[in-house]
């Protein structure tokens, strides 16, 4: 068997080859530049398959590879070892079946070529920062997802929505980014005069000092507050989630790729990958934990209310990437399983997530761009297939029994219970938050969920083109990956479950060539958590708690929207102030833009401009004055007048001669 770890470099540079040719022949290529994108793409795939062959069923191990770069100590390099393999792997996979589900849906854009290019573009950067061994690196490929996804949501640009859906996707990430980045800057500080340290940004280098204590811990909980900053911008995560729902008016397969194989699950890595740092900063893990479980349940109640298709689907990607992040969070009392737990839910939501938004873009196509649910209606009958795949992708995002979405969960709810249970005891009841955002959010999850799927599927056509909606064709690229994904559904979390924490939870207990076990224990005491204390066993009726609120959700939206047996208009008007309060989403647009934008920015800016306007330039123009003036006045000494200045020279040594009579020099 070949060995391909070596080759894990080619795993991203594939898919940007496939931008480089998509822009370059694009136009003159089969199914205009789908070709190129899918090729390469499969290619990185292949890659990471052997590598994943080589590493868990071979045994091959881990592997690291460094290349020097522009500054001695700052490398180019690549990681492989499991936690980057089942990203790639996933990222590769998943992006492979959109690329060909957009084959089809794309099919009568003009400008499909740019559409490939930007696609494999946003591949290959995502599988770039998933391969990265340091911060630097991460950091690059971290910006060209931001900016690919600025492209792909502003793609149609020519739609006003869309070109501003853009804009607030960049100007929401690059709060977050410019904090992360100083977070790196404070890492490079500390380990660039450390001794012994060849390359400061290295992970493994990074994670080998942190028990001798190379960055201070008061420092490290800075380092992962930035960071995790920078994981709120490109995951969506609470305060700065506001831009996901408007990035829905870029294609769909675009809202696939971001969804579940690409941009948003790049903060979720990014923890996961530094979560050693984590570990050993005091508190860090504790506010990780409150704003995954908070943000899950926050942006839950707005899926109950919203009528678009697609914006259902995006607060339930929010949601679901609050589970990860407090999986992470909870952590502090799990240790490195804690990983392999928050990555399984990841990897098994990049397959509904994927499917539910492909299936979305089957009924756009079909219905021809519309987007309200409440314009839908009876899709049962004119969808067969397209109903069938996405009642598997709603009832694995609910949580329902023994689907992936069920395995994943329900492992994440359980180990937030486990952290309450043992941090309440020297930490206070508040510990039990995480549990409790949690649960509540498994019950709205499913109730959403199934709102949106009864009122689109069940019932009577509400419009004529509902009344005449048809699976999409071509039925061979636009259905098949809907199969694969609703299969992959199905079946992933019963066959890897156990062996997959195993394998992930190796990731940072395992001796290496360039790196030493960590030991978790030492870090969670240097942080302060409780890992290592004791060992609960969770009760019975906590674990079957979630599965109670999956079935009670489901139960409540089909006895209210099954078949519209239920008028709910009757009942909630749109004047009650907790259904304006939802539907304006806390009202959290208005204070980032009339407040935070309108009224402190543009004032700080104000006062800025008044300051360098007469502060500034008041005290250069004021020097300038002076100095012209000064020698208006100096000039008039200079009248061309050669008695004068002999006069002048005289009086001067009259004057020189006196005062060394004087003083007697």
């Amino acid at each position: 068997m070949i060995d391909f770890r070596p080759f894990a470099y080619l795993i991203p540079i594939l898919p940007i080859l496939g931008f480089l040719l998509c822009l370059l022949f694009g136009k003159y290529s089969w199914r205009r530049g789908g070709m190129f994108a899918n090729l390469t793409i499969f290619g990185s795939l292949i890659i990471s398959l052997g590598i994943l062959y080589n590493v868990y069923f071979q045994g091959m191990s881990f592997y690291e590879k460094s290349w020097n770069w522009f500054y001695p100590g700052i490398v180019f390099g690549i990681v492989v070892d499991p936690l980057s393999i089942v990203m790639v792997c996933m990222v590769s996979f998943v992006g492979l079946l959109i690329h060909i589900f957009a084959i089809g849906y794309m099919g009568e854009d003009p400008d499909k070529f740019l559409y490939f290019g930007e696609t494999a573009l946003f591949t290959g950067a995502m599988l770039g920062l998933v391969l990265s061994n340091n911060f630097i690196q991460l950091f690059l490929f971290w910006e060209l997802v931001g900016l690919c996804s600025y492209l792909l949501i502003g793609f149609w640009w020519y739609k006003p929505e869309a070109a501003a859906a853009a804009k607030k996707a960049w100007m929401f990430c690059v709060v977050g980014d410019s904090l992360f980045l100083l977070g790196i800057v404070i890492v490079y500080n500390y380990m660039f005069s450390a001794p012994g340290i060849t390359e400061p940004i290295t992970f493994s280098q990074i994670f080998s000092s942190l028990e001798t204590g190379v960055i201070p811990p008061p420092m490290l909980t800075l380092v992962s507050l930035l960071t995790l900053a920078g994981v709120c911008g490109k995951s969506a995560q609470f305060p700065l989630h506001g831009w996901i729902p408007d990035a829905m008016e870029g294609p769909t397969t675009v809202s696939a790729l971001i969804h579940a194989a690409t941009m948003v699950t790049a903060g979720i890595y990014l923890v996961a990958r530094t979560f050693p740092i984590f570990m050993a900063a005091p508190n860090a893990l504790w506010v990780v934990a409150i704003v995954g479980g908070f943000t899950a349940l926050l942006t839950a109640t707005m899926g109950l209310v919203v009528n678009d298709l697609k914006r259902v689907l995006a607060y339930s990607t929010i949601s679901q990437l609050g589970y990860m992040l407090c999986m992470l969070g909870v952590g502090a009392a799990i240790g490195a399983y804690a990983v392999g737990y928050s990555i399984f839910h990841l990897i098994s939501h990049a397959f509904f997530k994927a499917l539910l938004f492909l299936g979305a873009g089957c009924i756009l196509h079909g219905l021809w761009n519309i987007r309200s649910i409440k314009e839908m209606g009876g899709l049962r009958d004119k969808m067969r297939i397209t109903s069938i795949t996405m009642l598997i992708g709603a009832l694995t995002l609910a949580g329902f029994p023994l689907t992936s979405g069920f395995y994943s969960k329900d492992k994440i709810i359980e180990s937030a219970y486990e952290y309450g249970e043992i941090a309440s005891k020297t930490g206070g009841l508040v510990h039990y938050l995480p549990w409790i955002f949690l649960i509540f959010g498994v019950f709205l999850t499913a109730t959403y969920t199934f709102r949106m799927y009864f009122l689109a599927f069940t019932g009577k056509p509400k419009t004529y083109l509902a009344e005449h909606a048809h699976e999409p064709k071509p039925i061979s690229s636009m259905i098949m990956p809907l199969i694969i994904l609703a299969a992959c559904s199905l079946i992933f979390g019963i066959l890897t479950q156990t062996k997959f924490y195993d394998f992930l939870s190796t990731t940072f207990t395992t001796t290496t060539a360039y790196m030493s076990a960590l030991n978790f224990e030492h870090l969670a005491k240097m942080g302060g958590n409780p890992y290592g204390l004791e060992h609960v066993e969770t009760p019975l009726y906590i674990e079957l708690l979630p599965t109670v609120f999956v079935f009670l959700g489901i139960g409540i939206a089909g006895y209210i929207y099954f078949n519209n047996r239920v008028d709910v208009g009757k009942y909630i008007k749109k004047g009650n102030p907790i259904y304006k309060i939802v539907w304006n989403k806390y009202h959290l647009d208005y204070v980032y833009r009339n407040l935070v934008a309108e009224k402190f920015i543009i004032t700080l800016v104000i006062l800025w401009d008044v300051f360098d306007l007469y502060v500034i330039d008041g005290v250069v123009n004021g020097i300038s004055w002076l100095t012209v003036k000064s020698g208006t006045v100096i000039r008039r000494v200079q009248t061309g007048v050669v008695q004068n200045y002999a006069t002048v020279i005289l009086l001067g040594i009259v004057l020189l001669l006196t005062v060394i009579w004087y003083f007697g020099v």
